[in-house]
Formats: structure tokens, C-alpha cells, sequence
């Protein structure tokens, strides 16, 4: 029996009897196809890396049906007689590109590349949906349709951290058939002003919706029609095709002792359990092939739903219950079972998700299930096959059940219908039923899971005596906060019966639901959870309260018709604008260009480490780290034989070669061991390196792989900054590297009004979350040689270290790079010891070698951006102007040194934005057991610039002013800034930050909002708004670096730099220069010389001197590195060229000049250093930001509605590029600031391991209203072509999010105080970093629903 399918149209066929049936799709994809579009970077299906379509065939219906699936947790065998289609299946570069590849790149929707192709798959997907399934009449030629709410939805569970989604989202947008085409992005279509909607259209890539790719082939059609049916009982892959065969099958499974099964629908729970898929099954039973286990229909009795249906199946039938002819109201519950089945996950994993394995994971293992929640409020009944017999039970019952056994199977659920008055205690004929669902989740869209969801269904009518809303019965039900399974909350139901809803019921009611919903002992944030059910039950039943008078037209005390008038709160669309001047006198150096190899990024050609094809013989490695921070190394053992199957060797510190030095990450000014010796210093540090025959199983050995440790006679660990301070445990900083204090601070305090003192501030950490994971190939080479192939921001101090570890020369080693799918600082140290591991496991062995390291252990290992304490006094009068600031600032660096001596200075560089008058401060970089810490994208200039905004906005508070105009007091002049950055505050027209403070003023409308925020306020009890402007100052610095130009005989044109492309459009900048360059050897267009120059690869052997890429100014450092050596290929080829002239009487072209350059042996090569002069090496960015939120005071969630940036960018290099890197570098900051909760134990082991809980922005968390202006400020004679940096500075405007949500929670403390009669006002607090929703949540009052209803209460007694 063969498995057949198609995969971009191409036939493959393997035989089951050969086939390991844990495989999945993603695997085959990427180690036995060419197609490596499809990425691993998860593993868990929470980023969309690895999206592909699959294509199904009904030969009875004749119909094709198109979904996208996630690869990574789909097994290969699921496939059969399926179509998959990749990004290379919809264009390349071969056959031409998609239109979505082409808008991709024209919209500048692709900055590293990882993620896009499974963004173009899933865009993709959404158009075809469009085209089934859209009411919309025939839309014009080249347009889908897709709507515009279609089009923000389709990448929605898609993943970036680059581009800050804004672009991408345009993308999507332009194949909308009801976008507004003036109102997308900037791009390279059109310029806006210049033509009009019809011409902008036309110069679209065309869509031509009519002849799109075949997503099926005829060949798998015809296949299909003769389909063969196999003994299910042969292989340990089985399909059945019915209930009894299945019945038969598990039977068999039983009266064989041993024998272990998986039944498999989607397959999607390994995402979540992911030691699923260390465990070896002996037989894997598809239950997709069954009928009757994927039927959808209508019963008399209700709605039954096979077990094997997809969730996205179930949703589609919901959505069409208006053909089942229901009663009204069911339809309106229908509708929102389906709106609430649209959070669950991403769209990927709901198409192969089944309604049953998610009630299973949720009955067998308590995962937090949105779907047994909302079923339970339905009244669901499920159908059970066991060895019991066939059981109809209601799913109440499943959940309190203990787990049911393996072989034990869900047949199907059903969903009641209700009738009114089915209770006879109530026979009254003029109720109404109310349902609603309720979640509440770090993402308004999905893909997470939820801190609490419930769903509420009650029976109500109106009490003509009381005037009052009664309560005939209802259903409560609860789940995901930290419970065995979902509930239902009977207590409460049983109070609430027969009662008239008022403020009085309602609070009793939520007294009994806190006792009632209790999150177990290690639950996080256990009391926000609590009030999470107390804000749902208040906001479904207080509207009920504010009746006075009988309802009427079906209405009844705000709902109609069973619908919630404040529920499902829909976020606006998303917008924007972009100001940018392109600027030509350096062209085509400032032009708008595509970033070099966008659409083969796009179509999924462009290759990353990991997509070059393994050598011969190649083995795979995988890390054992410790889980200890400072224990003795005692052995490492397996927990069983089959944990080492494919294993080959276990390499450690007794690997390093003689000679060599047990070295991982060679630094600046000191080193880190690669292997833990003896005794580890910390957890997440490298104990050992698995090698074994496949990935999967170096992965499986390393994570059964088992340390025996032991403490005795060790000191205990330091583990805190206290700790370290007590023991006296730091690093050294440079002299050079040490900020200089500014004035004297004891006179500043002296003259002070006002004084603050000993204020603690603290800062976690925050993890790079790059889409591609740390990963090295190492290939053995003649004499000792090593070839290294690193996804590396650092290639020159990886090849140090390797040829220190290995003990052989420099020039053994080769270290080549050709692009990285993300780094943010990730992979300029943290990278080193990966590529390190790999060629001491590839010299062991003397076979090539390559690591890609999982999610997990990439996260635990990395260590991220350093935590800090911060203590703080200041000094200032009653005006607001500040006059000292003293500061004790104890970072935490970890272990390892790294290259934390950077962030004293850093850190006051970004701290010194504001005139603190006089400024001191004693910055101690801590040494502990923990992990070490390395440089995160705007490296303690991050934390700078929010201790700087922290003291602002406890000075105003302190002084009851408006926090606006302190920050405007204490902005510097020209003056202060030269006396804080000496040496580098430049020329006074270069301070533009008090222009640009005006300026995001009016741009933003700053002074009108201020005063529509207060009005909304005030009317608005359980919603607040904020707004801030904020500032922000950015030193960065110039290092040197290699180029290289060659001119090759046919004129076409070679380029080597020393950085690294990392997605910043450093590769496309430095073509721009090049033309730019040589323009002067050009007769004609410059765009002809552009599309000559390939810049290729960087090689440490080729390029020495390569320095790191990072600090945000390698782009221009290479640029002006390849300008001296343009400079010097005209100043050989001019006389050449004038000759030439001469001798034609005309110009002359391109091609003649190399060839004759070439007949005279004219060296066309030229390599120069460029090493900046200190004057030139340091500068100032700026920027400023005003960002409004709203915050939900019921469940804490923060709503970014609008931004505003305007940054300095000088004379941009090329304005899509640095626009592209303003975005993303602000939503990464928005990420810190708001989202991504970095957590460990007390040991410092990273709890927060996976998509699963590390939360990065998306496109519904990101502003609703983006707008950024770009300012070209002019020339500046020492910087590049006037350039200015843009990676990492306006990260730091980010902190005008949380500045924002800070003016909203005031507001609600505000309207707190009043409800409960308190005159705190001058209090302060501080709101934590990231202020996800319980922070939010807790500073705005845990209690708060009580609160106002004792205030109700008392005011309805008065």
C-alpha cells in the first residue's frame, strides 16, 4: 500500500510499509524535497513559519477544496491522495513570481524574509476562500473578492518581527474589492499625489482571479477515482473507513497486550503536548477517513457535529444556520458559538483541529479548552464509543469523568436547541434567551490562550410587579483560569433564578462566583482570573439592572433578540499614513528601492542557513543545557534505550581537541566557555551537544537526556542583584566605556523645592524572538580545515573562537553567512557557541554537522535583554523643571560577560534625553547564576529611556501637573544637550528635537484629543483613554568596515561588505551606494548599473575585519565602505574612459569600458576599511511619538488606537527601507512595553518556552492608526551622504504606549476613588513592564465591579 499525493503539482509516492507514521509534513518537506519555502521556527503551529495549502478532492462532488494547514504538526500519512502547495508552487523566479510575491516586495511587506512565505500561502488561501465563498458581485478585472476586514484577517495568525505587520497588511489589502486604493502604505507602485485611483490600479501586479494556480492536479483526480482500499490492520498507519471498522480495530489494539495507539485527527495537540512526539506509538489510527465522524446536520433535537470535524468546518456550518429554519434566537447562539470558535487558535490550526480532539485534550490532560466552555453553557451532549459500549452523556459529565482510556473514542456532540419556557416552573410566554460568550486573552483575534473564558445562557422576562427583568434560569459557565476542567457554576445559577436583577442580586451573586471560582495553587495571576468571571457575569447581567419599564419590538433592557449590546467588541480597522521625502541628489542613493531579493524572500528561494541542502553523511545536533545554576556535573545518562536511537556520540569538553580551549563566545574584552566542566553557573548553559542520524532524533535524545547533579560543599547561587551585591559579584567596566556624570548633584539637590528620594524601579527582560532559531552547518575540509556556515550577525569573532576551541590556525576556518532570518542582537554573541558546538561535533567525527536549535531550548539558552534595578532621587522645584538626578542602577548580566559593558553607558545615553540640570549615578553590571545576557535591539538604551520617563512622570504626579508640560520644561536647549553629550550633540542645527516636538503635535492633533480624551472620560465608566507625547534622544556610533567592489568581464558587478543583511536592507542600500558610486563611469541610466550589482555572501576568509553587525549604523558603515572603493575603481578606469571618449567623439557605454578595461589589465578589485575619525563616529538620533490607548477596565486589555511618529532620519539612504525599521523597531518596543512576559522559576529557568506564552505583537495588537512622518532634516557633513540611523532608535518611542495606558488607569484610579469615597490622589503608582492585562487589570482595581456596585447600592438607598 503507497501514500500518494502532489506537491506543487509534482507526483510522490511512498510506500506506507517504509514510512515512520509520526512523520509530518514538514520534515518530508524540508529533508526530502527542494521545496524550503516551508519553515521551522516554532514547531508548535502557534507562528505560521510553516504554512502550506492543502487541496482535497471530492470525486462525487467534483469539487476541490483549499485550506492552509500547519506542517509542522501535520503527519506525512494524513496526506494521502491530497494536493499541498507551497510559496514556490504559486511563482518563482524561474516560472515569474505571484502577484502576492510581487506585491509582497512592492508593498515592502519583507525585511529578514522567514516568515513570508507563510504569509503569501496564507493570503493566498484567504483569496481563494473569497472567491468560493463571497456574496460580493463580479469586482473588476485584476480584483478579488476579498474584503478589506477579509484582508486584515488573513495573516492574523502569521507571525513577524520585523516589519511591524503595517506593510504586510497593505499587501493583503490591495487585492481587496472594497479597499479605498488612496489609503494603502507607501510602496513602489506609486508615489501618492502623482496619479490617480484607476492609474494606481493599473500599476498593481495583476490578479487575475480566473486563471490562478491549479491547486490539484488531474493526475491525483484520476487516482483518486480508482483508489485502492488497504487492510487497515497491516500497517502501523491505519485508516478506517467506518465506525464498526474502527470498533474492530481498537478491539484488536486491546487483545494485543503492549500495544500502544494514537488516534489521530489533526494532529494539532502536539503543538501544546509537545512530549507527544517523543513518544513512540506502535499504531496510528486516522479517524479523518470515517463519514460519520465528519458529519455535519440538524436533528429534530438540535445540531449533531461529528467528533472529526474540523473546528473550522463547524464554524462554516454555524455561520449557515439560517438554512436550518430555527427558532431566532438559536440562530443568534449559533452565531456566536462561531464568532467565539474564531479565537480558538489561528486559522491554519482550526482547518485540521477537530471539535473532538479538543474536548479530549480538555477531558484527558485539563488543557484550557475554549470549546468545552462554550458547549457547556450550550447544554452539549457528546456520544462516546468505549469499552463500556456506546454512551450518550452530557459533556458536563465527560469533563468530571476521570480520563478516558486511549482506545476510547468521541463519536460526536450535540448541540440542543432550546425552547422557550421548557422549565415548567416558569410557564410564562414572554421570555427571552440571552446567550453569550466571553474570553479573555492576551490577543483580541486568538491565536492564545485565555486567562478565563466563559460562556452564559438565561432565560429572562420581564416582571410587570417589580418593574424589574427576572431571571427564569440561566446557565454559567466557566473555564481556563486555572481548573481541572471548565465548570459550570451552579451556585450561582441557583441564586440567580427566579430573582430580579438588580445592583443588590447582582453583587451577592458575585460574592458566592469568587468563592466559586477559585484558580488551583500555581495558576499564574490567579486573582486577575478570578476577576475576569466577576467582570463577564457583571457585564451579561448588569444591563438587565437598568430597566424600568416593559420592553418592546423584542427588546429588552438593552439586548434585542438575545444580543449583547457590549459584547464582542470589534477593534477598527487599521490605518495609515506615511510623510516621506525621497531625495534625489545622490540618486540613486535615497530612491525608494525594493529591498534586494524581496520576492524570492516572498516565494520562498531565498536561502537560510538551514535551506542548504545537508552533505553527505551529514549528522544533527542538539543541546543538553543544565537545568541548575550552580551544581556539580556528575554524568549524563538516558532515561531509557529507545531514547538513543539514531544516536551517535554525546560531545562535551572532553571533545576539544588538544590545543584547544574549552571556548564558546569570544567578546570584546573577555571570553565564555563553551561546555559547562565541572560545575555549571547557571541554567540554560551547554552541558553537552547530542549528535545523532536525523534532527528529530537529537531532539528526542537531548530532551530525554537526563544531568545527575549535586551541590554538596558549593556556594549557594546568586540569583538576584541583591544577592550579588552582598557577595560583592560584578564585572568590570572599561574606564573608556563608563559614562561621565554631568555637574554636581548635591548643589542640584540643594536648590531643589522638591525632592524625591530612594524610588526603586525594576525592568525584566525580553526575548529576541527572531523567526529563525540559533543554526550552524559545519563541514569537515582537507588539512584540518572547517567550513561554517552560521546564521550569525558576528561572523568574525565566531571564526576566532572556533579556531581557539579547535586549536588550529585562523586561516583553517571559514565562516560564511549569506543572510539571517532575524537577529535584534541575538546572534551577535549568542550564535558564536552554536556554530562553535557544531564544528568541535563536525571535527570529533569527521562528518559535516548541523544544528538548528529548537524554540524551547533556543529561549532558555539566549538569555535575552538584561533585567535591572533601578533606585533613583531627584531633586526639582514647583515649576517642574528638574535639577539633579541621582541614580544606582544594579543591571543583571548574568554569568558570562558577553557584552553587557556596553549598557552603563547605554543606558545614561538614552537617559540624558531630558535637562536633569545635574546628573550622577553608579551603574553596576551584577554578576550571577543565571543566565547571561546579551545585546537586545537598543541595548540598555531601552531601559534609559523608560527610567527617564518613570521619574517624569513621578515628578508631575508628585507636583499634580500635567505630565506634557514637565516633560516640555525639561527638554534640553542646545546649550544643555552640548554640556550632557559632549563631544556629540554635533551642530546646533542638527538638535531638531524641539521642531519635532512641535511638529508630532500638530501632525497628531495633540492639544484637540487631549481634550475629546477627557470628555470621553467622562462619560465612559468601564472604558478609559490616554494619551502621551513623548521624546526621545538615541546615541549611536560608527566602527570600522571592510568592502570589496569587482567589476567582472561582463560588466556585471560583484560586492563583499562586512555586515551581516539581518532584513534591515543593508544588501540594498549598498547597491544604491555602489551605483551611485561609479556613476560617474556611467554614459547611461543608473538603473542599469543597479541591476548589475549582486551583493554576495559574507565570508570571513574573504572579508576580514568584518567587525559585528549591529548598533544600527552597519548599513551606513558598508555603504561608505564601498563608496572608497567606488572612488578608487573611477579614479583607475576615468582616464581610461576619457581615452576612450576621445577616440569615439561620443560617449561611451558600460560594456566597452570593462572590456577595454580589461584588454589593458586595469585591476577592477578594490577593498578599502572605512575607519570612521571620532568626530564622525558618534551622533544623535531623534524622534518623538504620541500614542493614544483605551483600556477595558473589565478586563484590563490595552487597545493601542492611535500613533504618531515623527523621526529624524537625515537624508535616508533609502526611505522604504528606514520606514520598514521605524515600524517594526516600534512594534517590538510596543511588545516590550505592553506583551511579552519573559518569566523564569527562582532557579531562572524560563518558564514563558514557546509561542504558547511568550506573546509577541500581531496585527490586533498593533496601533489601529499607525502614522509616521519622516523628517529630512537637512545635510550633516559627517554623516553618510547626510544619513541617519533607524534600526534601533525608535524602538524607544514605545514607551509613549505605556506612558499612554499609564494616563488611562490614572483616570480609572480616578473614578475608583470617587465610587469608594477615597481622596488619594496623591498617591503614586507604577504601572509594571510589560503591562500586559493583569497588570492593567490590578492597577485599575481587581474589585472594581464590586466597588461600583457598593456605590450603586448606596446611591439607590439615598
Amino acid at each position: 500500500m503507497s501514500l500518494v499525493f502532489a506537491i506543487n503539482g509534482e507526483r510522490f509516492e511512498l510506500y506506507l510499509s517504509s514510512l515512520d507514521p509520526s512523520t509530518t509534513l514538514l520534515e518530508f518537506l524540508r529533508y526530502q524535497t527542494p521545496f524550503k519555502s516551508v519553515k521551522l521556527s516554532c514547531g508548535e503551529g502557534g507562528c505560521g513559519a510553516c504554512v502550506v495549502l492543502m487541496s482535497k478532492y471530492d470525486p462525487v462532488l467534483n469539487r476541490v477544496e483549499d485550506f492552509t494547514i500547519s506542517s509542522c504538526l501535520t503527519l506525512l500519512c494524513s496526506i494521502d491522495r491530497c494536493s499541498i502547495t507551497t510559496s514556490e508552487g504559486l511563482g518563482n523566479s524561474r516560472d515569474g513570481f505571484h502577484p502576492i510575491h510581487q506585491r509582497f516586495a512592492g508593498f515592502h511587506a519583507s525585511q529578514c524574509g522567514f516568515c513570508t512565505p507563510g504569509m503569501c500561502v496564507s493570503l493566498f488561501s484567504a483569496l481563494l476562500d473569497a472567491e468560493k465563498t463571497s456574496s460580493c458581485p463580479e469586482t473588476s478585472p485584476g480584483v478579488s473578492k476579498m474584503t478589506v476586514l477579509e484582508a486584515e484577517k488573513a495573516v492574523s495568525g502569521n507571525l513577524c518581527r520585523c516589519t511591524g505587520y503595517r506593510p504586510i497588511v497593505d499587501a493583503c489589502k490591495s487585492f481587496a474589492s472594497d479597499v479605498d486604493i488612496e489609503d494603502l502604505g507607501f510602496n513602489s507602485f506609486w508615489r501618492k499625489g502623482n496619479v490617480n485611483k484607476e492609474e494606481m490600479l493599473r500599476r498593481l501586479p495583476r490578479y487575475d482571479r480566473n486563471n490562478d494556480i491549479c491547486t490539484f492536479p488531474k493526475f491525483l483526480k484520476d487516482e483518486i477515482k480508482s483508489e485502492m482500499v488497504s487492510d487497515p490492520k497491516k500497517y502501523r498507519w491505519c485508516s478506517p473507513t467506518s465506525v464498526q471498522e474502527l470498533q474492530s480495530l481498537l478491539e484488536t489494539c486491546k487483545a494485543t497486550n503492549g500495544v500502544s495507539v494514537k488516534l489521530v485527527a489533526g494532529n494539532t495537540g502536539t503543538g501544546y503536548y509537545k512530549a507527544e512526539k517523543d513518544q513512540k506509538y506502535d499504531k496510528y489510527i486516522d479517524l479523518t477517513r470515517i463519514p460519520e465522524l465528519k458529519k455535519i446536520q440538524k436533528t429534530d433535537a438540535g445540531f449533531e457535529i461529528g467528533a472529526a470535524a474540523t473546528i473550522s468546518k463547524v464554524i462554516k456550518a454555524l455561520n449557515e444556520r439560517k438554512e436550518f429554519q430555527i427558532y431566532p434566537y438559536m440562530e443568534q447562539m449559533f452565531g456566536k458559538l462561531a464568532s467565539h470558535m474564531e479565537k480558538i487558535a489561528s486559522r491554519f490550526i482550526r482547518n485540521l483541529g477537530s471539535i473532538g480532539g479538543n474536548l479530549m485534550m480538555a477531558q484527558r490532560k485539563q488543557f484550557p479548552s475554549d470549546m468545552a466552555t462554550i458547549l457547556l453553557a450550550a447544554d452539549a451532549t457528546v456520544n462516546i464509543m468505549s469499552s463500556r459500549g456506546l454512551e450518550k452523556i452530557t459533556l458536563e459529565k465527560l469533563l468530571e469523568r476521570d480520563p478516558l482510556e486511549s482506545c476510547d473514542v468521541l463519536l460526536s456532540v450535540e448541540i440542543p436547541f432550546w425552547d422557550l419556557g421548557r422549565y415548567e416552573s416558569f410557564p410564562e410566554a414572554d421570555s427571552e434567551f440571552l446567550f453569550e460568550t466571553y474570553r479573555g486573552a492576551p490577543r483580541p483575534l486568538g491565536n492564545g490562550l485565555a486567562y478565563l473564558n466563559a460562556a452564559f445562557l438565561a432565560e429572562i422576562s420581564y416582571n410587570e410587579t417589580l418593574k424589574g427583568t427576572t431571571v427564569r434560569n440561566c446557565r454559567l459557565a466557566f473555564g481556563a483560569y486555572g481548573t481541572k476542567h471548565a465548570i459550570r457554576c451552579k451556585v450561582v445559577e441557583k441564586f440567580l433564578s427566579g430573582k430580579v436583577i438588580s445592583d443588590d442580586v447582582l453583587y451577592k451573586a458575585i460574592e458566592l462566583l469568587r468563592d466559586t471560582v477559585v484558580p488551583k495553587d500555581g495558576t499564574t495571576s490567579p486573582d486577575y482570573r478570578s476577576s475576569l468571571a466577576v467582570g463577564f457575569l457583571f457585564e451579561f447581567f448588569h444591563p438587565l439592572t437598568q430597566s424600568r419599564a416593559k420592553p418592546s419590538n423584542g427588546s429588552l433592557n438593552g439586548y434585542k433578540n438575545g444580543f449583547h449590546p457590549n459584547s464582542q467588541k470589534t477593534l477598527p480597522m487599521l490605518s495609515s499614513t506615511q510623510h516621506v521625502i525621497v531625495n534625489d541628489e545622490y540618486y540613486p542613493v535615497g530612491e525608494p528601492v525594493i529591498k534586494a531579493g524581496a520576492s524570492l524572500q516572498a516565494s520562498g528561494e531565498a536561502v537560510y542557513v538551514d535551506d542548504i541542502p545537508s552533505p553527505l553523511n551529514c549528522l544533527y545536533g542538539a543541546f543538553i543545557y543544565s537545568t541548575r545554576p550552580k551544581a556539580r556535573i556528575k554524568g549524563i545518562h538516558f532515561e531509557d534505550d529507545s531514547s538513543r536511537d539514531g544516536v551517535l556520540d554525546v560531545i562535551s569538553c572532553k571533545d576539544i581537541p588538544a590545543g584547544g580551549q574549552n571556548i564558546g563566545a569570544k567578546a570584546f574584552f573577555s571570553s565564555e566557555s563553551l561546555f559547562a566542566d565541572e560545575i555549571t553557573q547557571c541554567v540554560g548553559q551547554i552541558v553537552a551537544l547530542v549528535v545523532a542520524n536525523t534532527q528529530r532524533n537529537a531532539d528526542r535524545a537531548a530532551n530525554l537526556a537526563v544531568v545527575e547533579y549535586e551541590t554538596e560543599d558549593l556556594e549557594p547561587p546568586i540569583l538576584s542583584v541583591e544577592d550579588a551585591v552582598e557577595k560583592s559579584s560584578f564585572f568590570p567596566v572599561p574606564p573608556f566605556l563608563y559614562p561621565q556624570p554631568v555637574g554636581d548633584t548635591s548643589k542640584g539637590m540643594a536648590e531643589a523645592e522638591h525632592r524625591i528620594l530612594n524610588s526603586e524601579v525594576r525592568l525584566g527582560s525580553q526575548y529576541f524572538f527572531y523567526m529563525e532559531t540559533q543554526t550552524a552547518l559545519a563541514v569537515p575540509d582537507e588539512d584540518k580545515c572547517m567550513v561554517i556556515y552560521s546564521s550569525i550577525q558576528n561572523p568574525q569573532f565566531a571564526h576566532s573562537t572556533i579556531a581557539a576551541c579547535l586549536g588550529v590556525p585562523e586561516h583553517n576556518i571559514r565562516v560564511i553567512t549569506r543572510r539571517v532570518g532575524g537577529g535584534f542582537g541575538g546572534k551577535t554573541q549568542k550564535a558564536i557557541p552554536v556554530a562553535t558546538a557544531c564544528a568541535v561535533a563536525a571535527n570529533t567525527l569527521q562528518r559535516p554537522v548541523r544544528i538548528y536549535v529548537n524554540r524551547k531550548t533556543d529561549m532558555i539558552m539566549t538569555g535575552g535583554r538584561h533585567p535591572m534595578k533601578i533606585t533613583y532621587s531627584v531633586g526639582f522645584k514647583s515649576s517642574g523643571k528638574i535639577t539633579a538626578l541621582e541614580l544606582e542602577i544594579l543591571v543583571d548580566a548574568g554569568a558570562g560577560p558577553d557584552i553587557s559593558a556596553i549598557i552603563p553607558s547605554n543606558i545614561i545615553g538614552a537617559l540624558k534625553k531630558y535637562n536633569w540640570g545635574t546628573l550622577s549615578f553608579n551603574v553596576k553590571l551584577c554578576r550571577t547564576n543565571l543566565p547571561s545576557r546579551t545585546t537586545m535591539r537598543a541595548p540598555g538604551d531601552l531601559q534609559g529611556t523608560y527610567i527617564a520617563e518613570a521619574i517624569i512622570e513621578h515628578v508631575a504626579s508628585t507636583l499634580s501637573m500635567d505630565t506634557d508640560i514637565v516633560r516640555e520644561i525639561n527638554l534640553h536647549t542646545y546649550e544643555s544637550l552640548a554640556l550632557f553629550y559632549k563631544g556629540g550633540a554635533g551642530e546646533p542645527h542638527e538638535y531638531t528635537l524641539p521642531s519635532m516636538w512641535d511638529r508630532v503635535a500638530v501632525s497628531s492633533d495633540f492639544e484637540k484629543r487631549v481634550s475629546m480624551i477627557e470628555e470621553f472620560n467622562g462619560t465612559n465608566e468601564w472604558r478609559k483613554r490616554g494619551i502621551s507625547r513623548v521624546p526621545i534622544t538615541y546615541q549611536v556610533a560608527l566602527f570600522s568596515t571592510p568592502g570589496r567592489v569587482s567589476i567582472l568581464n561582463d560588466g556585471s558587478i560583484a560586492v563583499e561588505v562586512g555586515g551581516i543583511e539581518l532584513g534591515q536592507g543593508l544588501w540594498t542600500k549598498v547597491k544604491q551606494m555602489v551605483a551611485y558610486a561609479l556613476g560617474p563611469l556611467q554614459s547611461g541610466r543608473t538603473e542599469e548599473i543597479l541591476e548589475k550589482i549582486r551583493v554576495i555572501q559574507s565570508d570571513s576568509l574573504s572579508m576580514i575585519q568584518g567587525n559585528f553587525t549591529g548598533g544600527s549604523t552597519t548599513s551606513e558603515g558598508s555603504c561608505e565602505a564601498v563608496r572608497l572603493c567606488c572612488n578608487s575603481l573611477v579614479e583607475r578606469l576615468k582616464p581610461l574612459k576619457e581615452t576612450l571618449m576621445q577616440r569615439s567623439s561620443g560617449p561611451v557605454n558600460w560594456n566597452t569600458l570593462i572590456t577595454q578595461a580589461y584588454a589593458q589589465s586595469v585591476n577592477l578589485s578594490a577593498s578599502n576599511l572605512y575607519t570612521p575619525d571620532y568626530t564622525s563616529s558618534r551622533y544623535l538620533n531623534y524622534g518623538t511619538a504620541v500614542s493614544e490607548v483605551e483600556i477595558d477596565l473589565l478586563t484590563g486589555q490595552t487597545t493601542v488606537l492611535r500613533t504618531d511618529i515623527v523621526y529624524d532620519c537625515g537624508k535616508s539612504l533609502n526611505p522604504a527601507v528606514d520606514l520598514g525599521q521605524i515600524e517594526g523597531s516600534f512594534i517590538q518596543g510596543l511588545g516590550f512595553f505592553m506583551l511579552e512576559e519573559y518569566t523564569t522559576n527562582s532557579d531562572g529557568l524560563v518558564l514563558n518556552d514557546s509561542t504558547w506564552t511568550y506573546k509577541i505583537p500581531t496585527t490586533d495588537t498593533i496601533p489601529r492608526q499607525f502614522n509616521v512622518d519622516i523628517l529630512n532634516s537637512g545635510n550633516h557633513e559627517k554623516r553618510v551622504l547626510s544619513s541617519k540611523a533607524s534600526g534601533e532608535p525608535p524602538l524607544l518611542l514605545a514607551v509613549s504606549v505605556h506612558c499612554a495606558t499609564l494616563a488611562a488607569a490614572k483616570e480609572a484610579r480616578k473614578q475608583l476613588r470617587a465610587w469608594k469615597s477615597h481622596d488619594d490622589s496623591g498617591s503614586m503608582f507604577q504601572l509594571p513592564i510589560p503591562a500586559t492585562m493583569p497588570a492593567v487589570k490590578e492597577i485599575c482595581g481587581l474589585h472594581i465591579v464590586e466597588s461600583y456596585l457598593e456605590w450603586k447600592i448606596r446611591e439607590n438607598s439615598r
